[in-house]
């Protein structure tokens, strides 16, 4: 089948531990809404408060795993995507591992003794959220794994590659060997710049990585905050968004393309030294539940229409079609088939 493991994903697989929280909870931990951050000292009591509210939730999560799954759920072609990520050998890692398989992306866990299984908590406030991770078991992917015989044989099957920045954190040199591997093979290689922390703090780690992306994913806070790392003086998204197209490519094979999504706000997309805009599906405000997974499910659905070879156009239509999905239920879930035509 020549949809067989087309799309690999690389990235954190976290537990999200969801919940309505109001803003004294926000106070108390110092978080910012539509926000997404490391867990620090002060925030690691929030997840014990947050797992005795009566209304948590507990949804396999991690942006990369997120994409990845809503790619598969939107190809609806069993074995289409694979993913590697770390976990922690328990309950939590079990729940994950069940949770990837019902959803039909083959799934190459490394399974860490020592850490538990990474957990990520979403703050949800009037339909609006925040993310603090606790990446534990995520934290430790090595690239050792990515090595093994049955592991990068997931690699030279893939034709399309995608690695949010978050993953920049963990493992860059596992993120450089698939990106050179995809530059030198002709694939098609695109990451996320995922949060404003990534494009700050590990603008070193991901300027190195830049060069290979063929797709630049991200939103407008994103964008503006890559701007402002590199001293281009400008918060106008569309025209970070051609900046960003037009930086020093590794391969000549595929030209980049920028996609900078803006929440209720047309998607900006820079290819070709122009710049197009996309509306995206409104929706009512009372028919929201959450933007948790919003940004994944856009990229998952652009995905499984580009493996397919489809334009770029129709690309946008079906991310804003699985982020119109996810944003009307709790974290990034989905019924069981899409309507997307």
């Amino acid at each position: 089948m020549a949809y067989e493991g087309i799309l690999l994903g690389m990235g954190n697989p976290l537990l999200d531990i969801s919940s309505v929280v109001d803003e004294d909870f926000l106070k108390k931990y110092d978080i910012k809404m539509n926000n997404a951050i490391l867990a620090e000292e002060k925030h690691l009591p929030m997840y014990k408060e947050m797992a005795a509210k009566p209304n948590v939730e507990y949804i396999a999560g991690g942006a990369t795993q997120n994409s990845i799954k809503v790619a598969q759920w939107m190809l609806q072609i069993p074995g289409a995507t694979a993913y590697i990520g770390c976990i922690g050998k328990d309950q939590f890692g079990e729940e994950m591992k069940k949770n990837s398989k019902a959803a039909g992306v083959n799934v190459h866990y490394l399974e860490d003794e020592s850490a538990p299984t990474g957990t990520c908590a979403v703050c949800v406030v009037g339909g609006e959220r925040s993310l603090i991770a606790n990446l534990s078991a995520a934290n430790c992917y090595k690239s050792e794994h990515l090595m093994r015989p049955e592991n990068w044989a997931l690699v030279e099957q893939a034709k399309y590659f995608y690695i949010a920045g978050f993953f920049l954190t963990v493992s860059p040199d596992s993120i450089q060997l698939v990106a050179e591997h995809a530059a030198a093979n002709n694939k098609v290689f695109s990451m996320n710049l995922s949060a404003p922390f990534i494009c700050e703090f590990f603008k070193d780690a991901q300027e190195k990585v830049l060069p290979y992306m063929d797709f630049v994913f991200g939103n407008e806070t994103e964008a503006r905050t890559f701007s402002k790392v590199h001293g281009w003086k400008t918060d106008d998204v569309a025209e970070i968004a051609l900046k960003i197209s037009q930086w020093p490519k590794a391969s000549g094979t595929f030209k980049r393309i920028t996609v900078i999504t803006q929440g209720a706000d047309p998607v900006v997309v820079a290819e070709d030294g122009k710049v197009k805009q996309f509306p995206v599906i409104l929706l009512p405000k009372e028919k929201l539940v959450d933007t948790n997974g919003a940004g994944d499910a856009f990229v998952g659905g652009f995905l499984s229409q580009l493996v397919q070879g489809k334009p770029i156009d129709v690309c946008v239509k079906a991310g804003c079609y699985a982020s119109n999905v996810i944003i009307q239920r709790s974290g990034c879930t989905y019924p069981e088939k899409p309507e997307f035509n």
